[in-house]
């Protein structure tokens, strides 16, 4: 059984709120020059050759705080990057710290988006989704060394490179230390421009529905096929019909092709089907539904494959407690932090099965997935400030 850890409600002194603020103000030039740099190591999720330098130079930023540092290679991926203190103490329960170094943008859009840092905004591929994160976990533990700051919690971190394609090889190395963790930060992108945290965030499915019928000429012999595409059309509507946006459930069928030429009754066609939804009992009965559907012609068959793949993240008790004390610290560094509800997934999907989990802690800006990503220097500070406060709490 999971070990469950009680969040405190006591945070940071503000004398110390007012040191770690002015560390990290001073921190900026050099905080701004390691987010460039590692916005201009590449690191394509498709590409895992080109991660390893990103890799192995956050590693090396980990060895200096004195952390242990273990680089673990991925089979269809780079693999994952673990660091915890190197003078741990022992027994002490651990905070987990996540964030992934891999981006949707392939080698050489840097050529297209490069680095620049002008009117408050930094852009670059990546750097809101999310190298900025990357960069606020290394300079908030920095924070904590150099004030000295004394944790109730280890600080142990996971960067993994697969998140963009659904974590698909370290999902287990999430799931192993969310076991053990007393709470997790997901340094994710908040949502929109006043960076709203993400406490809960839906769950996604992928469903692939394949008909199978039966060719024909479509000229001499219409009648002796059952059209895939025909039955298709049909299930289609079905699908649609499961959508329900005031319980949060979206179902889309983004994608479909068949057939084989004009000519040809088609005997084959095949639909993606992508769901989200709220609650874990909604993914369960709309994975069932979709499982469940019948051909409305009895000439073809239906073949459903696929499983909600990323549980959500709902507004458990113990997350909304850990939100309730970032919003306390808000208030002492005087901000009004606000919470909101994510449609996309992250790792933060898994770590609240098992731990309280507090997301979206990464650097307010715009554009993820966009050619306008970009990042609002300003709040560099702030959300670096903010996670070292969290990581302080008790």
């Amino acid at each position: 059984m999971t070990k469950i850890h009680r969040i405190k409600q006591n945070v940071v002194d503000a004398n110390i709120t007012n040191r770690i603020i002015a560390n990290t103000k001073d921190a900026l030039p050099f905080i701004k020059s390691f987010l460039e740099k590692i916005v201009s190591l590449e690191s394509p999720t498709d590409n895992p050759a080109v991660q390893q330098p990103l890799l192995t130079t956050i590693a090396e930023e980990f060895l200096k705080l004195g952390y242990n540092v273990i680089q673990m290679p991925g089979n269809i991926s780079g693999g994952y990057l673990y660091a915890r203190p190197g003078n741990r103490i022992k027994n002490q329960p651990i905070q987990l710290l996540i964030g992934h170094c891999d981006t949707v943008w392939p080698l050489s859009t840097i050529e297209e988006m490069p680095i620049v840092s002008d009117n408050g905004k930094m852009t670059g591929p990546g750097i809101f989704d999310m190298k900025a994160g990357l960069t606020q976990i290394i300079f908030a533990l920095k924070t904590i060394k150099e004030l000295d700051l004394k944790l109730t919690y280890t600080p142990v971190v996971l960067i993994n490179s697969d998140e963009e394609k659904g974590s698909r090889e370290s999902t287990d190395i999430i799931k192993r230390l969310s076991r053990i963790a007393a709470r997790a930060y997901v340094l994710e992108p908040p949502l929109g421009l006043d960076g709203k945290l993400k406490t809960a965030r839906k769950g996604l499915g992928r469903f692939t529905l394949t008909v199978v019928g039966k060719s024909a000429h479509a000229g001499l012999e219409p009648g002796k096929g059952a059209s895939a595409i025909l039955e298709l059309s049909h299930q289609i509507q079905e699908l649609f019909k499961l959508n329900d946006h005031e319980k949060g459930i979206t179902v889309n069928v983004g994608m479909i092709e068949g057939g084989m030429n004009p000519n040809v009754i088609a005997p084959m066609a095949k639909a993606i089907v992508d769901v989200r939804v709220l609650t874990h009992k909604d993914g369960e009965r709309i994975a069932q539904q979709i499982k469940s559907l019948k051909a409305f012609n009895p000439e073809t068959e239906l073949i459903v494959e696929g499983y909600i793949g990323r549980p959500p993240m709902e507004k458990t008790k113990r997350n909304q407690e850990i939100w309730r004390s970032a919003q306390k610290i808000g208030v002492q560094m005087g901000l009004q932090l606000k919470e909101a509800t994510a449609g996309g997934g992250s790792d933060g999907n898994t770590t609240s099965l098992f731990t309280a989990t507090l997301d979206g802690l990464g650097t307010t800006g715009d554009g993820a997935h966009a050619r306008h990503e970009h990042i609002l220097t300003d709040k560099l500070v702030e959300r670096t400030a903010l996670l070292t406060h969290l990581l302080a709490m008790d």
